[in-house]
């Protein structure tokens, strides 16, 4: 089901002397953005999604405190981040999604989770209903507007975008200025949002190259046994220096 009401802001906008002022909703407005439904605790767990009730407290407490180090980074300013692994299967995409889930927990907060995995997506497994249109079908086709391809979840103030079905040509999708403009405006229209994009591995496509440069921030994940030194070496040359938030061990 296409979240109609998932991409309108939590502000409310008033005119004085012709201008726009962009005033930022109180959090129990966006505590009680709607939902369609939500998972059970059993759902959470077979997708492996964290929740404030799950009862690994060690889990939850690792993303809390991944969440307060990415706050500080920027400022406790909202962000675009992309995480990526090294190689294929590394778990960019628990990452990303768990990352997702811990700030939509605060309930002053949202998430939007981006899947750009072209090899390997499945996001579309936390949307509530069908999808019709992802990040592809968007950047490829100029009737669609961002709201008809953001897509509620069964995780309270979590929005899924997901893949699409236009991949052909998504290294020149993503270069493109309309992906840009994209970036830019779910960067700045809604101050309460935070964006985390589930990327291909950073050393096996161009695409995770050309994300990670119009991105604000990139994590990368180190799939624990999987890969060598080298690699590592290798990933982090190709992430800006100020961009690289750090490195996560995932077993």
């Amino acid at each position: 089901m296409n979240d109609s009401q998932g991409f309108q802001s939590s502000k409310k906008n008033t005119f004085k002397n012709g201008v726009v002022e962009v005033k930022s909703a109180p959090s129990s407005e966006i505590g009680r953005m709607g939902e369609v439904d939500r998972f059970s605790k059993d759902e959470l767990d077979r997708l492996k999604i964290i929740s404030g009730s799950m009862q690994n407290s060690k889990i939850l407490n690792i993303f809390r405190e991944l969440r307060t180090q990415l706050l500080n980074k920027n400022r406790k300013k909202n962000f675009v981040c992309m995480v990526t692994s090294i190689s294929q299967g590394g778990g960019a995409s628990y990452v990303a999604s768990n990352l997702a889930a811990v700030f939509a927990l605060d309930k002053t907060k949202t998430s939007l989770l981006i899947d750009a995995n072209l090899y390997a997506p499945g996001l579309d497994k936390l949307i509530i209903g069908d999808s019709e249109s992802g990040i592809t079908d968007y950047l490829s086709d100029n009737s669609l507007d961002i709201k008809d391809v953001v897509y509620a979840t069964g995780v309270p103030r979590l929005r899924v975008i997901p893949i699409g079905e236009n991949r052909e040509a998504a290294a020149e999708y993503f270069s493109s200025n309309k992906m840009q403009n994209f970036i830019d405006e779910i960067r700045t229209r809604y101050s309460d949002r935070y964006v985390f994009i589930d990327s291909p591995p950073i050393l096996d496509s161009s695409e995770a190259r050309i994300l990670s440069e119009i991105v604000d921030v990139v994590i990368l994940i180190v799939g624990h046994g999987c890969v060598t030194k080298e690699q590592v070496e290798s990933a982090v040359q190709i992430i800006e220096k100020d961009k690289l938030a750090g490195l996560v061990y995932n077993n």
